[in-house]
């Protein structure tokens, strides 16, 4: 994210674009159009998380999903973070230094994972690799607009078929994994969690659109 000082948060690799399209067999189509009705069918979504990053080392925290559109990433003390997806803005606060940053959601793969109608086919999402393994299916995808940047990998169980984690992998081919701990799927979310406020004594945002 080049509004940012490097840390090793969910944030600073959800700025990631893609490459280019492939043939699928049949058994992958059907993983394809398997994940793409699971994510369209998926509204609220509340999960403790363990993030993995290129260093080794750890954070944890709570994952809020609402979609379409809306995220909230809780990081456990000491981490000094915060992410909101507002659904117009994906919003980063590094409590440490003050700053607050803001990106178009949809110019982020945080994009694929809230977008209100997914589908892999889509002119603005690049479908980058499928693999199906035993108990697990796992796609790659990115936005469009930056080949070569980065790519987002969905991982699914297959029984029951749900979300359990993603990975990033970067342009430096720097990879930071997010694991899905205790996934409570359904239920009410309070509204008010994808609604930022702007500590009083927070420096100007940076706002970045593409």
């Amino acid at each position: 994210m080049p509004v940012m000082k490097t840390f090793p948060s969910i944030a600073a690799i959800f700025l990631l674009v893609a490459g280019p399209a492939f043939a699928l067999t049949p058994e992958e189509a059907a993983a394809v159009k398997h994940a793409e009705d699971y994510m369209n069918a998926l509204g609220n979504l509340q999960s403790r998380f363990l993030q993995v990053n290129p260093d080794g080392t750890t954070h944890e925290g709570e994952l809020f999903v609402a979609r379409p559109g809306k995220m909230r990433i809780n990081y456990d003390p000491p981490a000094q973070m915060l992410v909101v997806a507002d659904g117009k803005w994906l919003i980063y606060e590094d409590k440490e230094v003050n700053e607050t940053s803001y990106l178009d959601l949809g110019d982020t793969p945080a994009g694929l994972l809230l977008k209100a109608n997914m589908s892999f086919s889509d002119k603005a999402v690049q479908l980058k690799g499928v693999k199906l393994g035993k108990g697990m299916v796992e796609i790659t995808a990115a936005q469009a607009k930056e080949p070569g940047a980065g790519k987002l990998t969905f991982v699914f169980s297959d029984s029951p078929f749900e979300l359990r984690q993603w990975r990033v992998v970067d342009a430096q081919n720097q990879e930071v994994a997010v694991t899905l701990f205790e996934p409570r799927f359904g239920g009410a979310i309070d509204a008010k969690l994808f609604d930022y406020q702007k500590p009083a004594d927070s420096r100007e945002p940076d706002r970045r659109r593409d």
